[in-house]
């Protein structure tokens, strides 16, 4: 349940990097937010990665829901377009991230992990 919660953490902050980014193109002091949430981001995701996350299924689930998040968040916060195309993306990349973490569910109990060498 921790490297969850890391794995949050990774996505809110990096979330908050960008969202900052668009921010900061109109008031340069966001910069420090900028640079302050992707250094958490890559944090979060290396402890993800140290808590035992493998890191295709933390990478893409970063990445997609990142991505999906962002999108909606600037919609709301700088009225980004949000369409039916971007609602129908968001769908297909929850379905890519679900299948990946269920492939690697189920290749995890098919092949118990090995030794390593």
């Amino acid at each position: 349940m921790r490297k969850w919660g890391l794995l949050a953490g990774a996505i809110l902050t990096e979330v908050t990097g960008i969202l900052s980014l668009r921010a900061f193109q109109d008031h340069p002091a966001w910069l420090v937010l900028v640079v302050v949430g992707y250094l958490l981001s890559f944090v979060f995701l290396t402890l993800v990665m140290r808590a035992g996350m493998p890191i295709g299924i933390a990478y893409g689930i970063w990445g997609a829901c990142g991505t999906a998040l962002t999108a909606v968040l600037a919609a709301v916060i700088f009225g980004d377009p949000f369409t039916l195309p971007i609602v129908l993306g968001i769908g297909l990349i929850i379905i890519g991230v679900l299948l990946v973490e269920f492939g690697s569910q189920r290749a995890a109990t098919a092949h118990p992990e090995h030794p390593a060498s």
